[in-house]
Order: C-alpha cells, then sequence, then structure tokens
C-alpha cells in the first residue's frame, strides 16, 4: 500500500529539539505501536535508534486510517513535521526522547510475520530460536550494537597497522592439509580426482613464505576453519587478525600488540588502557594458577605441598608423589560451603580427570575437620598450616596426581570458586603477557612429542643443542596475550633456517619422506634467503566477545554455528545430490547418511 515516494532524509536517533519544524523522512520498522484513544503511536526503529511517530485522525485523517493496519516489525516510511512532545511526555532514555514526527504520509513497504520472541535488547527466548529466526534476532538492539562494534574494531586495527606501513595480503582458502592441532575441513576437488584441498587453519605458511618474499610487514583479518568440539568461546568458521614482521624480536611484536590493543580500547569503548602489560613466565603460571592463561583479577593462588606429602602418613597423597605426580592445595579463605556444595566440587574437577577432591575445613580453635585430618602428623599439620596460612573459617582443597592432571583440575577450580564467591571484578581488563613456554610436551597416549604452540615455532638460541637430547627442556620464542583469563593471541618468533626446521619436525616424529610431502614449498622457502620474522594471530571474535561483555562468541558473529557446527537458519551442513557426489566420485554409506 502507497501513497507517495519517499526518499530518507534522517535515521531514527537523529531528530532532536534543534530540528523543531522541520520535515523530515524516516524509514525503518516498527517496534511498537499504540493506539492511545484515537491517536495512534509508533516507535519507529532503525539501527541508529528509535523516533516516536504521532498518526493523528484530527490533522491527517487518510494517513491515520492506513495507520490502523501497522503491526510490530512492519517496514514502513513516513513523511511529517518534527514537533516537542507535550510536557510531562519527555522520554530522557531517548536521544530523540524531546521531539516526536507528526505523520503526514506514510508508505507500507511490507507487512512482517508475528516474530518468536520480543524484538528488544533482553530476550528470554533460546538460543536455537534465536539462531533459527536470525533475521528477528540480529534486529535485537544488543546484537545490532555487537555487530556495530565488530566494525568499528575491524576498523580501527586495519588503520593502525596501515599507518604502522602494514600490508594486507590475502592467503589462500583453498590449501593442503598441514598438522596445526585442530582436524582439516576437506574439500573434494572435481578436476583432480581423488585428491582434497583443506580449509586453512591459519595462514601460518603463506604469511612465512610472505616473509621470505621480502614483504616485511603483512596482516589480515582473516577466516581460519578447525573441525574441533566447540563450546562458547569456539567456531568452526572464526576470524583471526593475523600479523607477521621480519627483522624483528619478540618485543617488537609484544610492542605493537600493546598499542593496538590501546587504540582499540580507546577508540571503541573510551578506556585508557596501561602498558605495559604485566608479564609471567609459563612455569610461573602453572606454578601459581595452574594454567598458561591465568585470569589474575583475584587471588586463590595455588600451592605445591609435595615436599610435605612425599613422606606423609596420607598414603594418597605420598604414593603421588612417588610416582612422580604433584600434590597442589588452595585456600578459601572465609568459606562456607555444604557437603552438597563440596560434593559438586568432585564433580567439577572430575572433568580434568582428577580421581578426587581432598578436603580440609578449619573450625574454630583451628581444628582440622577432614576425612584425611587422621592421616597426618602435628609436625605435618604445622607445615601445611604455615604454608597454606590456614586460619579459622578457610577450607582447603587439594588435587593429587599427575602434574597437568593437578593444575588442570585445581586451575579450573580456582575460575569456578572465583565466579561462585563473586571475587571477579567485572570491570576491570586485565592484560597479561605468559613467556618462555616450553617448546614441546610430551603426549602419554599418543606415547610422542607434540608442539606446545605449532611447529614452526623458533627455540631460544641457547637451547638449539638440546632439541634431540632433552627434548622437554627446550624453551621456545612464544609469547601468548591473555584478557580476564581468556587467551586473545598468541605467537612466536619463527623457525628461519631449514637445518632447525629439519631437527624440530624430528622431534616431533615427522619423518623425512612426510615433512617433504606436506612443507617441502617451506622448507625450500628458508633455503632462499629467509630473514628472521615472527608474529602473532589475535581471536577477534573472542576480542569482540569481550569488548561487548557478552559469554558467547555466538552473540558476536552475524551467522554462527551451534555447538554441533550447524546452522539453524540455513539447515547446513545438508545433503548433497547424487550428481554432484558423483561428479566428484565420492559415495557416502547409507547409514551415515
Amino acid at each position: 500500500m502507497t501513497t507517495t515516494e519517499l526518499k530518507r532524509t534522517h535515521h531514527c536517533n537523529q531528530l532532536n529539539a534543534s530540528d523543531l519544524d522541520e520535515k523530515a523522512i524516516l524509514m525503518g520498522w516498527v517496534q511498537t505501536r499504540r493506539d492511545h484513544g484515537g491517536v495512534i503511536f509508533v516507535d519507529l526503529r532503525d539501527r541508529e535508534g528509535v523516533t516516536q511517530v504521532v498518526f493523528n485522525p484530527e490533522f491527517f485523517p487518510k494517513v491515520h486510517q492506513q495507520a490502523h493496519i501497522i503491526r510490530n516489525e512492519f517496514v514502513i516510511g513516513i513523511k511529517g513535521k518534527v514537533l516537542k512532545r507535550p510536557e510531562g511526555m519527555i522520554n530522557k532514555k531517548l536521544a530523540t526522547g524531546e521531539i516526536e514526527v507528526m505523520a503526514e504520509s506514510l508508505e507500507i513497504y511490507n507487512e512482517a510475520s508475528t516474530p518468536p520472541f520480543l524484538i528488544e535488547e533482553d530476550t528470554d527466548a533460546s538460543e536455537n530460536i534465536r539462531l533459527r529466526y536470525r533475521f528477528f534476532d540480529l534486529r535485537r538492539p544488543d546484537m545490532q550494537q555487537n555487530i556495530i562494534t565488530r566494525h568499528k574494531t575491524g576498523a580501527v586495527i586495519r588503520n593502525f597497522l596501515n599507518k604502522n606501513k602494514y600490508l594486507d595480503i590475502e592467503t589462500p582458502f583453498l590449501t593442503k592439509s598441514a598438522p596445526e592441532g585442530a582436524r582439516d575441513y576437506l574439500v573434494p576437488s572435481r578436476v583432480n580426482t581423488g585428491r582434497f584441498y583443506a580449509l586453512p587453519q591459519s595462514p601460518q605458511l603463506f604469511k612465512q613464505v610472505l616473509m621470505v618474499a621480502g614483504f616485511d610487514k603483512y596482516y589480515q583479518i582473516v577466516k581460519c576453519f578447525r573441525d574441533e568440539d566447540l563450546r562458547a568461546d569456539r567456531q568452526p568458521e572464526f576470524t583471526q587478525i593475523d600479523i607477521e614482521a621480519s627483522f624483528v624480536d619478540k618485543e617488537d611484536i609484544m610492542e605493537l600488540s600493546e598499542k593496538m590493543m590501546k587504540k582499540i580500547f580507546e577508540e571503541v569503548l573510551n578506556i585508557k588502557l596501561r602498558t605495559p602489560f604485566k608479564r609471567l613466565n609459563y612455569d610461573e603460571a602453572i606454578l601459581r594458577y595452574g594454567l598458561d592463561k591465568p585470569d589474575t583479577r583475584f587471588g586463590l593462588e595455588l600451592t605445591d605441598i609435595s615436599d610435605i606429602m612425599e613422606q606423609s602418613g596420607c598414603k594418597v597423597f605420598a604414593n603421588a608423589v612417588k610416582k612422580g605426580g604433584i600434590v597442589k592445595a588452595v585456600n578459601v579463605k572465609n568459606a562456607s560451603f555444604s557437603r552438597k556444595d563440596i560434593e559438586g566440587f568432585t564433580e567439577f574437577v572430575g572433568v580434568y580427570n582428577a580421581k578426587g577432591l581432598a578436603w580440609i575445613k578449619i573450625k574454630e580453635g583451628e581444628k582440622w575437620q577432614s576425612p584425611i585430618a587422621k592421616f597426618f602428623t602435628e609436625q605435618e599439620i604445622k607445615k601445611l598450616s604455615d604454608k597454606l596460612d590456614m586460619q579459622e573459617q578457610d577450607i582447603i582443597f587439594f588435587v593429587a596426581d599427575k602434574p597437568k592432571v593437578v593444575n588442570e583440575a585445581l586451575g579450573n577450580l580456582r575460575n569456578h570458586l572465583a565466579e561462585k564467591l563473586d571475587l571477579i571484578d567485572k570491570n576491570i581488563y586485565d592484560f597479561l603477557w605468559v613467556t618462555d613456554f616450553p617448546m614441546f610436551e610430551y603426549d602419554e597416549t599418543e606415547k610422542s612429542y607434540k608442539a606446545l604452540h605449532h611447529p614452526f615455532t623458533s627455540p631460544v638460541k641457547k637451547d638449539y643443542d638440546k632439541l634431540k637430547t632433552d627434548s622437554l627442556s627446550v624453551k621456545s620464542e612464544a609469547y601468548d596475550l591473555i584478557l580476564n583469563g581468556s587467551e586473545i593471541g598468541g605467537g612466536s618468533i619463527r623457525i628461519h633456517r631449514k637445518e632447525i626446521q629439519k631437527k624440530v619436525f624430528e622431534v616431533l616424529g615427522i619423518k623425512e619422506e612426510e615433512y617433504k610431502e606436506k612443507f617441502d614449498f617451506l622448507l625450500k622457502a628458508l633455503e632462499a634467503g629467509a630473514p628472521p620474522h615472527g608474529g602473532i594471530a589475535f581471536g577477534f571474535d573472542r576480542l569482540i566477545m569481550m569488548l561487548c561483555g557478552t559469554t558467547s562468541i555466538r552473540d558476536v558473529i552475524a551467522f554462527p554455528k551451534t555447538q554441533k557446527a550447524a546452522c539453524l537458519l540455513t539447515n547446513a551442513p545438508a545433503d548433497a545430490s547424487k550428481k554432484q557426489l558423483e561428479e566428484l566420485f565420492i559415495k557416502v554409506k547409507p547409514h551415515l547418511k
């Protein structure tokens, strides 16, 4: 139903008292429609905000008659005069709250089905419903603000890196499978029958080749793909800020990263960050917090008590130490936990393969209440009390096992306890560099060494000679940037000499035939005059999630996947047609379908 041709003059957050008596043309979606005794009020919304529009039968009866069919989420355009709202009807919460627009003409561009949830900031709709009806969900003000924040942040990053002489260079999406820690997404080739491309987990090898090619400063805000189990801060396709430079050391990359973060927070959130950021080496992070991405906004630090427990009468603890494990504890001050709470904590650490969670409550008179209290000597009680600063009303939790199990279990329990006890100041942005990572870790299941970061990270020079003789003691030139307990960026100085790269492959159990097949182009590039180089990659989605103050990465991606890697909007992934499969010489087994 069209009465006139309109051309928008203002957005719905633009008009104010300085525009009184001006003619304005607005377009958008009907947020709400209210009929007040004949006069119809419509809150008209676009991505910028809301303006109140009035349809008055006394002045414009035909337009008022049209307005009777308007419902929420109809798409309309109106032309009218800007008027001051009557006394007592000013809405101070809106930028346009002092004015309203008296509609003189109306175009109804499209009607709308009834949304399955209200288009407003807070919704109790399930995430699956929101993802299925994403076209409605993305109209909600908080979702629109998230996507706008994403755009602004990307613009700040590009401007910053451009000014620092970095070049935005694209790298391929159809590439070759390479081991980078997760499964690849494979893409069958119709032209090359029986062969497959892999979607890149990162542009790692290509950006190293760009350094060899002489493009000494590179960046991309680029899509990456990993076929891995998902959670709130992971997606099968994600975006990273990818940076690489030649003739740099880790201090150069860390300084650049800090400057970029300062710029982002100042321009996007109007927050001035203090630099340089705090630093913690890997060994100390694991010792004090159990994790290599510690949240340092609160205490609850872990304490290694293996030395006290080695000869203890508490056999569970003593045996763990004798078998090469450790015992750690965390003291929760002035705590009041029920048996049910403690059972819940025990189940929690079980997720991280801990076989149990021991505990001691310090009662009045510093008496111990615990099933394990009887196993300790007076001397051990004294040593533990001193080392753990035990006081009345404290409760201490213990885990004894292999170091990896103990650290992961207690490190994650520490975070869980802080949330439960409300110990975290959510207004703080706490940046931390973790440095001096081990080059390798030993996988007990696979009985082999694995790169803690990736196989192209450089060992520190002084450890070159230990690559084959004492691999686990080799440190790497790696560094991670942590924000509030989440890793938002990770990088390293890369291997730029072929002989070192080959040694690292050998430590990882990658045979010559295999690394020549998978990495021959990189090895040839390293022989072609490769400069010293290094870089960093930031999780763009995760960074935006933190800037927006949301807890799910899906809230800052326009069209995300579910935890089962499905798109509920488009119903992807879907079956391929028989013809498509035949062209690719692929046959799908019936039971798999």
